[in-house]
């Protein structure tokens, strides 16, 4: 695909499926996280946390990532 195509012409180019075949070798994800750690939440927490991700657009993991890095860049 080219960025010089219109809408229409890209939709006919994907048309054709020989088209659609992956070009070059795979990309994966770096894996930059560590193990998982388990946390227990009172229940009225975890409700809230979940309505937060939710309300963000976030998974709960990232939601709560995200809520630990505010904590640990914050002045002591």
């Amino acid at each position: 695909m080219t960025s010089e195509m219109t809408p229409d012409e890209e939709y006919e180019f994907y048309a054709d499926p020989a088209n659609r075949e992956p070009v070059g070798p795979p990309r994966r994800r770096k894996a930059n996280l560590t193990a998982p750690i388990p946390v227990r939440f009172p229940e009225s927490v975890l409700d809230e946390v979940k309505k937060r991700a939710e309300a963000d657009d976030r998974s709960v993991s990232s939601w709560i990532r995200r809520a630990v890095e505010h904590e640990l860049n914050r002045s002591a």
